[in-house]
């Protein structure tokens, strides 16, 4: 029986190939398949806003995809990582994980590609998880060694700006968490309702509609200010109030801003440059005026005393999340724990390169208080499995991007789907254990 079993889940077969993601960019997809036929597909996602810190994506360079194309990766698949764990049993994830990393043998994952290798471990994750006929999020919560699971709020994409959106706004985007919902059918019935009327007051107001990169609406606004006006607006248009039903996400991009030849951030859309200390000022004012529970990337990925600074300033307030700042990498993570700098951490899993590796990221931010957010990246596919990555993790907050585009709802579904198990509760606003509803301007 045993035997019968191990057999479920050796893997027999390993083929990656090249498929097109939500910006019709080229990307890896891994087949992992077991001595019993069983599957285990995976794609990978792809940053437009990365930091320099990230696991490295494989590119190809050349005419072809305007040098964008991943052959090389899946040749490294194909080639190079198949006959190494062949025979493996797909349930050992940290022992294949390692095995991945020895193979590549450089920090950043440069020699085979974080997206050759994630890939792979995401798909053995995955055929792992069908071999045992559980579902994909209680397979991860036994890796990560959790029991108490829930689902996560979801932090929802109304305007964005930045590197999504052709830096229509300086900010990346402005985003809606519906505080009041108790189910997770409830959080998305809510924020459609605010999406909605953004456009609505959008067309009112002569501005375009145009889709960015995660499918939210780009106005192209002066300023930040502008944008949370139009929030705020939007939010009380659905017939919501703001503070109680919906708060305000805001994702800076940060680093995309910064000057490194003067050592300042570049607001062009404001015609002007803003030091650590201006940027800081402009932050707490938002969060005085509006109600604003998380910002992220708010500075430079470099800016540590910036950041030590802003979480000075704002720590007790707002979650102060890292993306850029952070990179999902545990060494750069334990040096903003050890400073004091931000509270909160972005959890992308291409930044990471390994399944391991991010469940590794999570538990330390846990471990130091800070909270996790797991989150997609502006080029997607229709791969869910970040959906089943939160609930397995019980992160309490998911990002996936606005409710349109099937790269982005396929998340959403899966969720939906997942909430139908009774035994799941909601997370709501535990993850903001440091937000407290502001004045609101009239």
């Amino acid at each position: 029986m045993n035997r019968e079993r191990d057999s479920m889940s050796r893997i027999a077969y390993v083929r990656a190939r090249q498929v097109l993601d939500s910006r019709g960019r080229p990307t890896v997809e891994v087949d992992i398949t077991t001595d019993q036929g069983i599957l285990g597909r995976a794609a990978v996602p792809s940053g437009a806003s990365t930091g320099t810190s990230e696991a490295w994506e494989l590119r190809d360079g050349g005419a072809e995809y305007a040098g964008l194309g991943v052959r090389r990766a899946v040749d490294n698949v194909n080639n190079i990582i198949a006959p190494r764990i062949a025979g493996s049993d797909a349930r050992d994830q940290q022992a294949i994980d390692d095995l991945l990393i020895a193979l590549d043998g450089t920090p950043q994952l440069k020699s085979l590609g974080a997206n050759a290798v994630l890939g792979v471990s995401l798909a053995v994750c995955r055929a792992a998880a069908h071999s045992q006929h559980i579902p994909l999020y209680q397979w991860i919560s036994e890796l990560a060694g959790l029991s108490s699971l829930s689902l996560p709020m979801p932090m929802i994409n109304i305007l964005s700006g930045g590197l999504h959106a052709g830096r229509g706004m300086d900010v990346q985007d402005f985003l809606a968490v519906p505080a009041s919902a108790s189910t997770m059918q409830d959080a998305l019935v809510m924020i459609e309702r605010v999406r909605s009327a953004a456009t609505r007051v959008m067309e009112a107001r002569g501005l375009t509609t145009l889709l960015a990169d995660e499918g939210g609406l780009s106005p192209g606004l002066q300023n930040g200010r502008a944008a949370l006006e139009l929030m705020i607006e939007s939010i009380e248009t659905a017939g919501l109030i703001p503070g109680v039903d919906v708060v305000i996400a805001i994702d800076v991009a940060a680093h995309s801003l910064w000057d490194a030849e003067t050592g300042l951030y570049e607001l062009a859309r404001e015609g002007r440059h803003a030091d650590s200390s201006e940027m800081i000022e402009i932050f707490t004012s938002w969060v005085d005026d509006f109600p604003v529970a998380s910002i992220e990337d708010a500075l430079d990925e470099e800016d540590w005393d910036g950041w030590r600074q802003l979480t000075r300033r704002l720590g007790d307030r707002t979650n102060l999340i890292g993306d850029d700042f952070f990179t999902t990498n545990r060494e750069r993570l334990s040096r903003g724990i050890g400073l004091g700098a931000a509270n909160g951490v972005l959890v992308k899993v291409n930044q990471n390169g390994t399944l391991s590796g991010t469940l590794g990221v999570i538990d330390a931010a846990r471990s130091a208080g800070y909270v996790p957010v797991i989150s997609a990246r502006s080029g997607e596919t229709e791969d869910s499995f970040i959906s089943d990555l939160a609930v397995g993790t019980d992160a309490g907050q998911i990002k996936i991007g606005s409710l349109r585009c099937s790269d982005r709802l396929s998340k959403y579904n899966q969720l939906l789907r997942i909430s139908e198990n009774a035994s799941l509760p909601f997370a709501g606003m535990r993850a903001y254990p440091r937000y407290s509803t502001p004045a609101v301007p009239r």
